[in-house]
């Protein structure tokens, strides 16, 4: 029974976005020139390639950020409930974030965090 309803609801989902995509395409309107074939940006025609390259310092450094935002993300839901989970709830959130601090120095240790 229950795997039967989530079948259907699969089901049911998939034809819901293959619809909404092929109604999409139908009626979307369209235009072609070579103007939109062009790279853009700030209304100045590139000159050259316009694709270049960026140090791999900046996503190092936005992953990293990504991921400290997200695990603290993590604590909201734990601070809510804070006092109803006694003290396993408090030794579990020390030990996450330990291992967080265990994270940081280490990509401090590795220079990640290394401006240059």
């Amino acid at each position: 029974m229950n795997f039967t309803l989530l079948v259907t609801v699969l089901l049911t989902g998939i034809a819901f976005v293959a619809i909404v995509v092929v109604l999409a395409r139908l009626i979307a309107p369209r235009s072609f020139n070579a103007q939109k074939d062009e790279a853009y940006e700030c209304g100045i025609p590139t000159r050259g390639r316009s694709w270049m390259q960026f140090r791999v310092g900046y996503y190092l450094f936005a992953i990293l950020f990504l991921m400290f935002d997200v695990e603290t993300m993590f604590l909201f839901p734990w601070a809510v409930v804070m006092r109803s989970l006694g003290p396993a709830g408090l030794l579990s959130v020390l030990f996450f974030l330990f291992i967080l601090v265990l994270g940081l120095a280490y990509a401090w240790r590795k220079g990640a965090l290394k401006w240059q």
